[in-house]
């Protein structure tokens, strides 16, 4: 569980619950682990419930940096209260946070950013969100993940439009930076995937991730399956879109399926298109699918 004591000097208690309701974490209770994530925002955005941690193993995976988008300029921000439905569809966004009777600082950073500042560099300076630390980067998001009043003009928010709103933590200056349409997350029985893994051309199709510990795969596992252990998140979780392709379908499994569906919806916020859960894990698996692997 967050503790005041985990967040950066500065960042008042009140924060906690923006810390807590902005970008999906897991929490290990480890102090090492906790230190292994120091490089990595503890934030959950204006997300989700769906998100908060709901199985024995807490642990919080922020979300790294997106890179800059290659190739195109930086675009000039420019302000509007226009847009379209926001329904089927995921959106990168941005945004600084300011106190409630911060509106005056608002409007300066308001016109510094239509003479061509960017929001990000303010954001790093002037933002009270821990996001700040990333230079205002919540990363993708899809409807019914951030409070209504953010939700509803950020997904209404053209492309590289900078748009103000109002919330219970304080004023926003947002910016939709990319969109895309809304990756797949679901639940794969083990007899399902059994009866893929008789076939040899689904190894060369997929990624197989297992994210159990050592001493857990050593006692049952499944062939083609690569091991990322939970509590060593902090070695692999910066490397995963180069060591995977978030374009191919990925499966992911542990124990009894819970630490495996937090890391699925990471993933998803790491841009993983198609990414399915071994419901039951590897457990459902030994007793539904296939009893010669031995159960723990």
């Amino acid at each position: 569980m967050l503790r005041a004591a985990h967040l950066p000097p500065g960042v008042s208690p009140a924060l906690v619950a923006l810390k807590l309701s902005l970008i999906p974490t897991l929490n290990l209770t480890s102090p090492s682990i906790i230190r292994k994530f120091s490089s990595f925002p503890s934030l959950h955005a204006f997300l989700p419930k769906t998100f908060l941690p709901s199985s024995p193993y807490p642990l919080s995976l922020g979300l790294k940096r997106f890179p800059p988008m290659v190739a195109q300029p930086c675009p000039r921000a420019s302000f509007s209260s226009g847009g379209s439905s926001g329904s089927g569809r995921e959106i990168l966004v941005q945004h600084l946070l300011v106190k409630e009777d911060d509106l005056k600082l608002l409007l300066e950073l308001q016109q510094r950013i239509s003479g061509g500042v960017d929001l990000s560099d303010l954001a790093v300076e002037y933002s009270i969100c821990p996001s700040k630390e990333e230079g205002g980067m919540l990363g993708w998001v899809r409807k019914g993940q951030m409070v209504p009043e953010f939700e509803e003009a950020a997904f209404n928010a053209p492309l590289n439009k900078v748009v103000r709103c109002k919330t219970k933590f304080g004023w926003h200056l947002l910016q939709v930076i990319s969109e895309r349409e809304e990756s797949l997350l679901q639940d794969i029985q083990p007899v399902e995937l059994h009866a893929k893994m008789q076939d040899p051309n689904f190894f060369e199709e997929v990624q197989l991730i297992d994210v159990r510990e050592p001493e857990e795969v050593a006692q049952a596992s499944l062939p083609g399956f690569q091991v990322l252990p939970l509590q060593q998140f902090g070695n692999w979780g910066p490397e995963i879109t180069t060591k995977f392709d978030p374009e191919k379908d990925t499966y992911l499994m542990c124990h009894h399926g819970m630490r495996s569906l937090q890391v699925a919806k990471w993933l998803q916020t790491q841009g993983f298109k198609r990414v399915f859960n071994v419901s039951g894990g590897i457990h459902a698996y030994a007793t539904k699918a296939d009893p010669s692997i031995p159960t723990y």
